[in-house]
């Protein structure tokens, strides 16, 4: 009654930024990601004898409250679809940042859902399994999967999870900037909150989103790798302007953020095609050719020392392992 999960964090290209839904987590407009072969969360789920309460560990030490409440909310869940009493017992841990910007969220959710679902026996699809995962965090929806995923947005819960893009003809990797590791002063949900609430912007980046997704999938089939860079890179701008719009603004961009998004435009403008995209954090990620990630990490190292630089394959989708038969699936 044991199961191990592995996942990956992604990072959006077309972004999911607000919620239509705060219960269920459907967001205002679909969007596409790309899975990471770094950072991984691995997550153990062990079912307890009887019930009570769940026992939730992050790196062998108790999870911070307001974090652990989440996910015992979400595993409450996951026993009510497999109808059992029993609690869990939980142990997880990032080999990345945790709450930086980095997706931390997003593989942590995929694996806590991956994990749980095996250890209560539930048999569920990919896109079941995307559907669970949205529960906990909606970006985890797209962790679920490997490479290129899109999440359709959907109405309700059954019409809202992510699947692989499987005609993408790109070969592309991100270099990730750690510009700050520490944990970001305002939520990824309280943000997102108050951008839908009080910005003016909101809705235009609402109303543009479809068509942006329409020319990045155009772009994938393609093979497009200058119109893939280019939409991802005014898709994240777009948001963060969404953000700063807020009442009051919600600012991750930091000088250190800026000074990043400019080596970017300094690359393409000397040769070197590379596009910047952010999320929620002051961390920027660059996304270029894999055959060219080297050349642009020691680029941008060379521009900004003092920033750690990560080069981040393709990944692949969440894998489980169940204890007592150590099958993978």
């Amino acid at each position: 009654m044991s199961a191990t999960a592995v996942a990956f964090p992604n990072i959006a290209l077309i972004k999911y930024w607000g919620k239509r839904d705060e219960a269920l987590i459907i967001p205002q407009t679909s969007s596409l990601s790309l899975t990471l072969a770094v950072y991984p969360t691995t997550t153990t789920v062990t079912l307890l004898p009887d019930g009570g309460q769940h026992e939730i560990l992050q790196d062998a030490a108790p999870m911070p409250q307001a974090a652990a409440a989440k996910a015992s909310r979400f595993l409450d869940h996951v026993r009510e679809l497999a109808g059992s009493a029993r609690a869990a017992r939980v142990e997880t841990s990032n080999a990345g940042p945790t709450g930086a910007g980095l997706a931390s969220s997003a593989s942590g959710f995929a694996a806590l859902a991956a994990a749980a679902a095996a250890a209560y026996g539930l048999d569920l699809s990919p896109r079941d399994l995307s559907r669970l995962a949205r529960r906990g965090s909606g970006s985890a929806s797209r962790s679920v999967f490997g490479g290129f995923a899109v999440w359709n947005a959907g109405t309700d819960d059954l019409s809202s999870y992510a699947e692989p893009v499987d005609d993408a003809k790109i070969d592309a990797a991100m270099v990730l900037g750690i510009v700050n590791a520490g944990a970001k002063p305002i939520s990824s949900r309280d943000a997102m909150r108050r951008t839908v609430e009080t910005s003016p912007y909101n809705a235009p980046w609402v109303e543009t989103n479809p068509s942006e997704l329409a020319l990045m999938r155009e772009a994938l089939r393609r093979g497009d790798f200058t119109a893939v860079g280019e939409i991802s890179e005014r898709n994240a701008l777009r948001m963060h302007a969404a953000m700063l719009g807020a009442v009051p603004p919600v600012r991750y961009l930091t000088a250190g953020s800026m000074a990043l998004l400019d080596a970017v435009a300094d690359l393409r403008r000397n040769g070197l095609e590379a596009y910047a995209t952010m999320d929620a954090g002051p961390n920027v990620k660059t996304l270029c050719r894999s055959s060219e990630a080297v050349e642009v990490r020691d680029a941008l190292a060379a521009a900004n020392p003092g920033i750690e630089f990560v080069i981040a394959e393709a990944g692949p989708g969440v894998s489980v392992s169940v204890s007592d038969s150590g099958s993978q699936r």
